[in-house]
């Protein structure tokens, strides 16, 4: 089982090495995944949160600031996926994912990562945290820790279907090829292109 810590007011459920998977409570509604960041002027860093995600119908794509890619699908009222703003600095909460669990039949599975845009890639400084809040339930918690850091970006956790609900797993993979490395662990088949982003 998961480890759970803090006191009966600030109850979380952590995935960590020993224990990297569980199911997420079922709930109509949107789920939010929040990555949250320390940056300084001694150590200015960039942090993106993202996620690459594949849909029932075979679709794939990523979600990111990079090339303002920030829902999917792009238009339409209703998103499965949106990243709500970019958050240059870090330590005003961060940045925020939204997955509607009430179209979780539409949902593959969905890759949340993390990437160093700007900044020396030095993970430990940044002390990056990713904290899911289900509909109902726990926040489940996954630290940015055991760093490479040659590496820019680092596969967090891996939210896939199953049956009617979503099941959460911890990865927790750092790749020094960026992008491409971790499309090629993870077979993905998605082509990659410099690109930039608006800050908003």
């Amino acid at each position: 089982m998961p480890d759970d810590y803090r006191g009966p007011d600030d109850y979380r459920v952590v995935l960590t090495k020993e224990a990297p998977r569980m199911s997420i409570p079922r709930g109509g509604g949107q789920m939010r995944i929040n990555l949250d960041w320390r940056s300084s002027e001694t150590f200015p860093v960039d942090l993106d949160l993202c996620c690459l995600w594949e849909l029932a119908d075979g679709s794939r794509g990523c979600v990111q600031a990079l090339g303002d890619k920030f829902r999917v699908p792009k238009d339409g009222a209703d998103p499965v996926i949106m990243l709500d703003r970019d958050e240059r600095w870090g330590g005003s909460g961060g940045e925020n994912m939204i997955v509607d669990i009430a179209q979780v039949h539409l949902i593959r599975r969905i890759l949340v990562f993390a990437h160093i845009f700007d900044g020396v890639p030095n993970w430990a400084a940044a002390g990056a945290v990713t904290t899911v809040f289900p509909v109902s339930g726990p926040p489940i918690e996954v630290a940015l820790d055991d760093a490479n850091p040659r590496a820019r970006v680092c596969a967090v956790f891996m939210l896939h279907r199953v049956g009617e609900e979503l099941g959460i797993r911890r990865e927790m993979r750092y790749f020094s090829r960026g992008h491409r490395g971790m499309d090629a662990a993870y077979q993905w088949g998605l082509t990659y292109r410099a690109g930039r982003k608006t800050y908003r």
